[in-house]
């Protein structure tokens, strides 16, 4: 008799800690789930957050590298235009190297000739034939 009201009392103490558990659960669950929600929410924020700061800074960078791009740019513009300078002030008044010039580019480099026909007047060729000196 006393095992069978143990048992009884060990029943009814088993099942009160059950009950107690199981309300305790269905109180605590949805309040966790909503917690873990919002540090979800929290996470994917920051993590938002911190790709946008990536991308601005990895625009930063290439509008710096446009810049820097633009300005090698001008650079070599004006390393051109120096040396256009240069070889147009060396050949003013120098007819006789620009003619030289023009026949080693007719020639090329002797594989492919290239054939010029150049008129002429009474056997001689019309070389400043579209030159006039105003008489």
């Amino acid at each position: 008799m006393i095992i069978q009201k143990n048992n009884i009392l060990l029943g009814s103490v088993l099942f009160v800690i059950l009950s107690v558990l199981t309300i305790l659960t269905m109180w605590l669950l949805p309040k966790y789930l909503v917690y873990q929600q919002a540090l979800k929410g929290e996470a994917e924020l920051a993590r938002a957050q911190q790709n946008r700061q990536i991308k601005i800074q990895e625009a930063m960078a290439l509008k710096e590298s446009a810049k820097m791009l633009a300005e090698a740019e001008i650079e070599r513009a004006k390393g051109v235009a120096e040396a256009n300078k240069i070889i147009g002030d060396s050949l003013k008044g120098n007819e006789a190297y620009l003619r030289y010039l023009w026949v080693q580019g007719l020639q090329g480099d002797g594989k492919n000739p290239q054939v010029v026909y150049v008129p002429t007047e009474a056997g001689l060729p019309i070389m400043e034939a579209g030159r006039t000196n105003g008489k």
